[in-house]
């Protein structure tokens, strides 16, 4: 994603592009709400909110960590796409804040009411989608509207989980939507950037080998994995799911072991790519065992091979690399890198055992101490670069 000229900016170095603050408050609200979250998990604290506890701790990591991470990214990304000027200054600081506002209406829910709750949260992925749509349009970019069909899911995921969960007192079809539209926005995206990335370095550093284009054989992945989601969403105890699911991650393990990830030992940067893209088939595979294999294999093992695992470690990937290509910085990891990369795997490890005939409290605290250390982590050694001048 190389950055296009600018129009001449004087504000803050912070909003001079959408990555900076949407990955800095991603990241400080990823690790600081898990945080709250352990104690709330063992009955210590209690969430000021309208949702049940687990209902506030999914939806705050569905649709409150992930949208501010993938807006981050489409602005950065979207003027690369159409060569239009990106939002900055003042759109970009509304953004911001209503993010901001959405994840205070949250956690006050209760207070305020969830129907205020509701729509001031919903209220900026809608937009986002309109800045996006907008963009995408009047650069004539057409074959990148595609990516705004999976964010019009999660936002109508968002919609339902509200819904649902005040309608139900707990969410199920709807946090099962958002973590689909999630995982596909991972297989599109992803499918796009792995490669690219990994092509790049081997044609620089490893020559041999290199990852196959994109061809009828990825299409057949997405559209089954679409397919075998949409089983999930609304039957996901059914054999004929488990077989759906299952098929899914074969067919993405198939498309991972196409990208050459094997031959990137050498640079983690590139490396975490393909690991946090093999947690796809890996949450497809329990998804399908959690059926199959009810006595060993609990649903959660797949909802947190999904959103631990790719999701957060899929996010944790983009942001190092975006952050540091994007303010001047080596593309090199480096070892604070490697850290919170090591920090985001083993947090994504150590839940899905717990999951998986494994129910230990003890787990559970070291898979959320991991998680927030992985994106602590990042802020600490990325947040300096993400609010100020880029340094070359």
């Amino acid at each position: 994603m190389a950055i296009p000229r600018l129009r001449s900016f004087t504000g803050p170095a912070v909003l001079s592009y959408g990555f900076r603050p949407f990955f800095l408050l991603g990241a400080l609200f990823a690790g600081g709400s898990i945080l709250f979250w352990l104690p709330v998990y063992t009955g210590h604290a209690v969430p000021m909110t309208a949702f049940a506890p687990v209902d506030w701790h999914i939806h705050e990591m569905l649709f409150g960590y992930l949208p501010a991470i993938v807006t981050g990214f489409l602005l950065t990304a979207i003027p690369n796409w159409t060569g239009r000027l990106p939002v900055q200054g003042m759109p970009l600081l509304g953004l911001v804040l209503l993010w901001l506002a959405g994840r205070l209406a949250i956690f006050f829910s209760a207070a305020i009411g969830w129907q205020a709750a509701a729509v001031v949260d919903c209220a900026f992925l809608a937009a986002v989608a309109a800045a996006a749509a907008t963009e995408i349009v009047a650069g004539k970019n057409w074959r990148n509207l595609k990516v705004l069909l999976p964010l019009a899911v999660l936002f109508s995921a968002n919609v339902a989980f509200h819904l649902e969960a005040q309608a139900y007192g707990i969410s199920d079809w709807s946090r099962r939507l958002g973590i689909a539209a999630g995982i596909v926005l991972i297989m599109v995206i992803g499918g796009r950037i792995i490669p690219s990335f990994t092509r790049n370095w081997l044609v620089r550093a490893n020559p041999g080998r290199l990852p196959a284009p994109f061809d009828r054989f990825d299409v057949v992945a997405i559209l089954a994995s679409v397919a075998a989601f949409a089983l999930w969403v609304v039957a996901p105890d059914t054999f004929a799911t488990a077989t759906a699911m299952a098929t899914a991650g074969v067919l993405n393990l198939a498309r991972l072991s196409r990208w050459a990830g094997d031959r990137t030992m050498r640079d983690p940067l590139v490396l975490i790519l393909h690991l946090a893209y093999l947690l796809v088939p890996v949450g497809f595979l329990l998804a399908g065992g959690a059926v199959f294999f009810p006595d060993q294999v609990s649903a959660a093992a797949g909802y947190h091979a999904f959103g631990t695992g790719a999701i957060g470690a899929m996010t944790l990937a983009v942001m190092v690399r975006a952050t540091r290509g994007h303010t001047g910085r080596d593309l090199v990891a480096g070892r604070g890198g490697v850290a919170i990369f090591a920090a985001i795997l083993l947090a994504a490890v150590t839940r899905i055992v717990a999951a998986v005939g494994f129910p230990e409290m003890t787990l559970i605290h070291l898979s959320g101490t991991l998680w927030s250390a992985a994106f602590l982590g990042f802020a600490l050694l990325h947040g300096k670069a993400l609010v100020t001048r880029r340094a070359r």
